[in-house]
């Protein structure tokens, strides 16, 4: 099902009720927005409050190119390697959408980041059904680099919606890719999925999507840390979405960028599939509904740097054949201030010292 939405401006009035619908990798949810008060209220696309925007979209890859049927790019992250090539690895599938049979994960290549079209490359990693790893999907690859071995996240889901699998599996030339003995690195619930990870301060931290609880509730942004890459602890919620479901809901993909003292949260699909709303705070630790700084049409939103500097904003999903990607602008006035998403310098998108 899509979402039937209900924009609500900033002038809503304290108490409003929302319902819809809303279809996540397969799966339908009924979210109910009950007694929405006062700050609950968000500023529609274009108001004076929005501090991100994104230009026209270009498709730069498109997976259906010598195949026999279309195919689909879902969530997917982008990495520069040393040699200056750009890696594109994502969820695949044939149409029609089949979110429990994305089992392998797309690999894409180019020496420019804009260039089109992007090469296609063997798969990057193929599901493990068997013991020790027990997966039974893979989905929302997430991958930094540190000290020259490059970290990939992803979900490995479980037969259990309760107790869902992050995984790692390492590469040193982001072609052959190896489980980590020390899987899983973050177990929760429900359907915890869609691993974003950047370092701050001395820790890493990893967040991802999740419930209040791991049976259901509403649905959240949760995040873990560690000084290692590998043993993540302190689990703490940063946002909680007044929609109550299991399956979906509106607080997948969550991609985060630091620019001077403001962090900005990325998440969606908000109001529909092909929607992601943008959040701002002063704490890496907490965000609010009410916080929302900007609207960009795109599902499994990335944000990316080129080596000049610039700014991108990726889009994929369902029916869409492939990855597209639109400049992305700040209106913020932080240009120059600290950010995790620093130039390319050697394949370092990120700070990854």
């Amino acid at each position: 099902m899509t979402a039937i939405p209900l924009r609500l401006g900033a002038d809503c009035g304290p108490f409003q009720t929302l319902t819809r619908f809303r279809s996540r990798k397969g799966h339908a949810t009924l979210g109910v927005f009950a007694a929405i008060l006062l700050g609950f209220c968000t500023p529609v696309q274009g108001a004076e409050k929005d501090l991100v925007t994104a230009g026209e979209f270009t498709r730069i890859y498109d997976p259906s190119v010598g195949e026999d049927q279309t195919w689909y790019i879902n969530d997917h992250t982008f990495v520069c390697g040393p040699d200056g090539v750009w890696h594109l690895f994502g969820i695949t599938h044939p149409d029609p959408a089949n979110p429990a049979e994305e089992r392998v994960f797309a690999h894409a290549t180019a020496d420019a980041l804009l260039r089109v079209p992007w090469v296609k490359r063997p798969f990057a990693l193929t599901y493990a059904p068997a013991p020790p790893w027990n997966e039974t999907h893979l989905w929302a690859p997430y991958v930094i680099r540190n000290k020259g071995t490059y970290y990939m996240f992803y979900c490995a889901g479980d037969s259990d919606h309760a107790r869902y699998k992050i995984h790692l599996a390492t590469s040193t030339d982001l072609v052959t890719w190896r489980r980590h003995p020390g899987n899983p690195v973050v177990v929760d619930g429900y359907d915890a999925r869609d691993p974003f990870v950047m370092r701050l301060g001395q820790k890493w931290l990893l967040y991802y999507t999740a419930n209040s609880k791991p049976t259901g509730g509403n649905h959240v942004v949760a995040c873990v840390t560690s000084t290692d890459l590998v043993t993540w602890g302190d689990r703490r919620v940063v946002y909680t979405d007044p929609e109550i479901g299991t399956f979906g809901g509106p607080t997948e993909s969550p991609f985060v960028v630091q620019r001077g003292k403001s962090f900005y949260l990325f998440m969606g699909p908000r109001p529909s599939y092909d929607g992601t709303d943008v959040f701002v705070s002063h704490d890496p630790f907490s965000w609010k509904i009410q916080d929302k700084v900007g609207h960009i049409q795109a599902h499994a939103a990335e944000v990316v740097r080129d080596k000049d500097g610039k700014w991108y904003v990726s889009r994929a999903g369902w029916g869409e054949r492939g990855v597209f990607l639109a400049p992305l602008y700040w209106h913020d006035g932080e240009d120059d201030g600290t950010t995790n998403m620093l130039i390319p310098d050697g394949g370092i998108p990120m700070p990854s010292r």
